[in-house]
């Protein structure tokens, strides 16, 4: 239970919630957005709203309020998770994970920022410079990996359009000592066109409108967008994001990261090959096809550090092998020209990405490690990767998008109904049988061997001849008309929403999606001409030549040909599902309030289908399998001692777990928990929030005792400390008293051997009490003198 939270707030714990039904979890979900509350609890697992403000509960003071407590201590939070991910981690020396879902816009490249922050925030407390530079490193590889992989679309303006895992590695203090970081499918289509009211890469805008007049000359580019093909669509899109400061944050984390000055040049020097090359055109005379103007070809020459008759020829020729093995110079159409620019173009902006990603894991990757050493190597793994996405038109890209988190979703049924399992059995409770949907049949129809989409479309992308996006379509209805989770309208002819020989649709778990088969084809074989890959690996620039180590290959050699693209990406999810399974997971559930980018706008249609495509519900009814609460006993009995005149202040029994039974047996609902090894279980939230109101209640009387005990305390510590000191008064004057009367004793001691019987004889200043006496005995003394003599 949250501390700091009322049910004014509604209710922090989804789990809490009377009854389990989507109406209830609806108006939860819904009021706490209203309040300002954008995180939510299911057991260990935060749903996120994103609230489209600024919120002010991520500064120092939350990081301090957050560091190394419980789970429940503080109201919900992405902190929270973070730190119980890390304390697992530290802790039990356990690899965890934490992953980060919901669909565009809502929220998921913020939350990873936020709990890296916070990770960053908490770590290496002696300042050590050479942790510090890890921690730099992966805070602002954020920033280069946001503006290359990170675009406007209609649904968000700061969109990844690629996934990314990261690992974290920290030593046996705690401390990070490097990372490594994945990337899955950049849509690397969206360089060449993007749909109506979107933009390219985040890169082109900064370099365009960030870039100084300097760079902009030596890359022979202008500086607005609109002039530039690839740029022009997204030139005249409002967007919130300053292109210009981003630049230059930009730069900077590329410096502080380590990329050398060279390297900076040749990122810059691509970005502007991939304008001009989107802004040439080609020509038919009565032969052949030519470039219209070469002056561009020239510009795209000095970019790459090759030569212009290398780079037209790339652009107007193909080199093909025959079958007696000679090789011979085919000439393209327009058409075919066209297609090579820009998948040259696209393939260029991958091998860029890549290489970046690539060049920050040499920079954060941990050197020189020893187990021995240096102790035991664990892992924080944080994974933000595109949620489901259903567009207008959805295509290839949103095809291997939706399978990749048809196979999260089943992962994450897995571990959670796994970890309840295996806590059940740690403390000796049976477990409840939950029904769920296994989405096993859907991974199955996309990724099962001969028999699955990716199958079928890999066999169509080999077969010799010419075979269409339709045929392929054919060939599928074939296959899969059976499957319940497939359709077409050649299958079902009355469905007119799609369209004959084009459209799919597959029932995903979170929801209908219809695909167009269009381009499936050509996406899938990802084709490159070996010339542009030749020319590429002949650059005098070492950076491109890197980036380019299949073009030394001669084209008699390039004979195998490569894996598919929607094999290698589903090569890269079961990798990557398999490297999530076998860590500690901690889960951020994103949601998107509405369309409208709005911080009031709460759309219950929109939000109600992202909590059922989530799996939120299934998420609350596995935890609640039985019981909606547990808590270890020494916890539970913390909290809760108040309420029972047997626990407070403090209980006298042999164990906690007696006490917690006290406890339950005075509140009467002795038959709606069970005992653990460790751990109370409680059935229902009613008696939870009985117990909650008896303390409500308690806490004003017990804030009052505790107020009377203090203040009683302090007038107690007064009391004493005035008579401490008056004693110590009483005791100095009557040192004083004596030592004036020692002083005098020891000056007059000898005063009858004295001529003038003591007469010079300085007296003694007396303390105030011996003032009178002292004029009194100087009296006396005088007389004495007198009779002397």
């Amino acid at each position: 239970m949250a501390e700091l939270e009322g049910l004014e707030f509604g209710k922090s714990d989804f789990v809490l919630l009377d009854e389990v039904n989507m109406e209830q979890f609806m108006e939860n979900l819904k009021l706490r957005f209203e309040k300002g509350r954008i995180y939510t609890f299911i057991g260990e697992v935060v749903v996120s709203v994103n609230p489209y403000k600024q919120m002010e509960i991520y500064g120092k003071e939350a990081i301090d309020a957050y560091r190394g407590r419980e789970l429940y201590e503080n109201p919900p939070h992405l902190y929270a998770v973070a730190d119980a991910a890390y304390k697992a981690m530290k802790r039990r020396a356990k690899d965890t994970c934490i992953v980060i879902s919901g669909e565009s816009g809502a929220g998921k490249t913020e939350a990873s920022k936020y709990i890296m922050q916070y990770i960053a925030a908490i770590t290496n407390p002696s300042q050590r410079a050479e942790v510090e530079s890890v921690k730099n490193v992966l805070l602002k590889s954020n920033c280069v990996l946001e503006a290359f992989g990170n675009a406007k679309t209609n649904r968000n303006d700061n969109s990844s359009r690629f996934g990314k895992y990261m690992d974290i590695n920290f030593n046996f203090n705690g401390d990070p000592t490097g990372g490594h970081i994945n990337n899955y499918l950049l849509e690397k289509s969206r360089v060449v066109q993007q749909q109506r009211g979107e933009r390219n890469f985040h890169s082109f805008y900064q370099i365009l409108l960030g870039g100084s007049k300097e760079i902009l000359k030596s890359l022979h580019l202008q500086n607005d967008p609109v002039n530039y093909v690839y740029t022009r669509e997204g030139a005249v899109s409002a967007v919130s994001y300053n292109d210009r400061s981003s630049h230059k944050g930009v730069l900077n984390a590329l410096k502080v990261i380590g990329f050398t000055e060279n390297e900076i040049n040749s990122i810059y020097k691509i970005l502007g090959t991939i304008l001009i090359l989107g802004n040439l055109q080609f020509e038919t005379d009565i032969e052949s096809v030519q470039v219209v103007g070469q002056e561009a070809v020239e510009h795209i020459a000095e970019l790459t550090a090759t030569e212009a008759d290398a780079v037209s020829k790339s652009l107007l020729f193909r080199t093909v092998a025959t079958g007696g093995g000679e090789v011979i110079e085919k000439g393209h159409t327009e058409k075919e020209a066209c297609f090579g620019r820009d998948a040259f173009a696209k393939a260029l902006y991958e091998r860029l990405f890549g290489w970046i990603v690539g060049r920050i894991n040499s920079i954060i990757e941990v050197k020189d490690y020893n187990p021995v050493l240096h102790g035991k190597n664990t892992v924080i793994g944080v994974l933000d990767i595109y949620g489901f996405e259903i567009f207008d038109n959805n295509s290839f890209e949103q095809f291997c998008i939706n399978y990749c988190n048809e196979k999260l979703q089943q992962l994450f049924i897995e571990l959670i109904l796994r970890q309840e399992q295996d806590e059940y059995q740690r403390e000796g409770i049976t477990w409840q049988h939950i029904d769920y949907f296994n989405n096993q049949i859907i991974v199955d129809l996309v990724e099962q061997p001969h028999k699955g989409i990716i199958s079928v479309l890999d066999e169509a992308c080999l077969t010799v001849g010419k075979v269409t996006d339709t045929v392929c379509l054919e060939s599928m209805d074939t296959k899969l008309g059976q499957h319940p989770h497939y359709t077409s309208r050649k299958l079902n002819p009355s469905d007119k929403t799609m369209e004959f020989h084009r459209d799919f649709r597959i029932r995903h778990y979170a929801g209908d999606v219809t695909y167009s088969i269009e381009g499936f084809l050509d996406r899938n074989k990802d084709p490159l001409f070996q010339d542009f890959k030749r020319l590429m690996y002949n650059s005098s620039n070492p950076v491109l030549k890197e980036m380019w180590p299949e073009g030394q290959l001669s084209i008699t050699e390039v004979t195998k040909r490569p894996q598919t693209a929607a094999t290698l990406f589903k090569n890269s999810i079961v990798a990557l599902v398999d490297k999530l399974g076998c860590k500690e997971p901690y889960y951020v559930r994103c949601v998107k309030p509405n369309e409208m980018k709005s911080p009031v706008l709460f759309d219950d249609a929109r939000c109600e289908h992202q909590v059922a495509y989530l799996g939120l519900l299934e998420n609350v009814r596995v935890r609640r399998a039985g019981f909606a609460y547990r808590q270890p006993y020494a916890r539970f009995l913390q909290r809760y001692k108040m309420t029972c005149e047997y626990t407070w202040p403090n209980h006298l029994m042999e164990t906690d777990r007696e006490a917690v039974e006290s406890i339950v047996t005075q509140h009467g609902f002795q038959d709606d928990v069970a005992y653990g090894h460790t751990k109370l279980f409680v059935r229902t939230p009613r008696s939870l929030f009985t117990l909650e109101q008896e303390r409500a209640a308690l806490i004003p009387i017990l804030v009052l005792f505790l107020q009377k005990v203090w203040r009683g305390a302090l007038a107690r510590m007064r009391c004493q400390r005035m008579h401490a000191i008056y004693t110590i008064m009483g005791c100095f004057k009557r040192y004083k008293v004596k030592a004036h009367f020692w002083e005098v004793e020891r000056r007059f001691a000898s005063v009858r051997n004295m001529a003038d019987y003591g007469k010079s004889v300085e007296w003694p200043t007396p303390p105030a009490a011996l003032a009178q006496f002292h004029g009194i005995t100087q009296q006396l003394h005088r007389r004495c003198g007198v009779r002397g003599r």
